[in-house]
């Protein structure tokens, strides 16, 4: 389990996250909202230690991630929206990475290249952005770490590409070879994981607003799709046929959860959402 308790960091003179507290539990796809500068690429950076907080706790397990012990290293495992890769193949550069992780697994990293439509063999140069996340993609999950750390692992993909996406990380999640892995997924492009992602986090500037599964925020949010504006709504966005509107769910009544709606309803009224959810 990843746990960070009364977490501060600071860029210099800017605050990124105050007194902060966050759990992630083990075996699920978290799907990581925020809008632009909230601080989710610089959580997954303290998260795997490529960042150091100012104060207070953050562990993976029973490690502290800024000590970098080897035997927390070779459990985790995170990929930025931005590599540079040398201009190799993604056998040559996955098979040099893999050393430094005990359970890689070569035949998985091929077996995914293929499911991604990528060639193994192709140099990286000579890839399109969308073939060479991809390819990315593969070398990530045959490393079948416990902790997998993904920053807007969906720009740049087609839709097609996107599909594939979906359905290997589905795929990875319930994976019996191993313990099931955790995996926190960074993005601002929501309906692409969607139908992924459980439980959802959602930061602020200097809070967390929301740490919830589906099941949780159905309970506490109901999500009407009418052909009505309601005037009682914490968020109401115009959609084909008419209106989607988040709304307290006082009578217990079951919806389908709409992730962009949720993360507008809960972005422009964050006292409210918080009183909602600790009653």
């Amino acid at each position: 389990m990843i746990t960070l308790k009364n977490l501060d960091f600071s860029y210099k003179k800017t605050t990124v996250f105050k007194n902060i507290s966050l759990e992630f539990k083990e075996g699920n796809v978290y799907g990581l909202l925020g809008e632009n500068g909230v601080g989710k690429t610089t959580l997954l950076k303290l998260i795997c230690g490529l960042q150091f907080p100012n104060a207070g706790i953050c562990k993976v397990d029973d490690f502290i991630p800024s000590e970098r012990n080897p035997y927390f290293l070779q459990n985790i495992f995170y990929l930025p929206e931005e590599v540079i890769t040398e201009n190799t193949t993604p056998e040559n550069f996955i098979n040099k990475l893999g050393v430094f992780y005990p359970r890689y697994d070569h035949s998985y990293f091929l077996n995914l290249m293929k499911e991604l439509e990528v060639d193994h063999t192709k140099k990286f140069d000579a890839m399109s952005y969308g073939q060479k996340k991809k390819s990315l993609l593969a070398c990530a999950l045959s490393l079948r770490t416990d902790y997998l750390l993904l920053d807007e692992p969906t720009n740049g993909l087609d839709i097609p590409s996107k599909a594939l996406f979906r359905k290997v990380i589905l795929q990875h999640s319930i994976d019996d070879v191993n313990t099931v892995p955790t995996i926190i997924i960074s993005t601002h492009q929501v309906k692409d994981v969607e139908n992924l992602i459980d439980p959802i986090v959602i930061l602020d500037h200097d809070e967390v607003l929301l740490n919830a599964t589906f099941e949780e925020i159905s309970s506490k949010l109901y999500f009407d799709y009418g052909s009505e504006k309601s005037d009682d709504a914490l968020y109401t966005e115009m959609i084909p046929g008419g209106y989607i509107n988040v709304l307290p769910n006082k009578f217990e009544m079951e919806s389908k959860v709409n992730v962009e709606a949720l993360f507008n309803a809960v972005r422009n009224n964050k006292k409210k959402i918080k009183e909602i959810f600790e009653n």
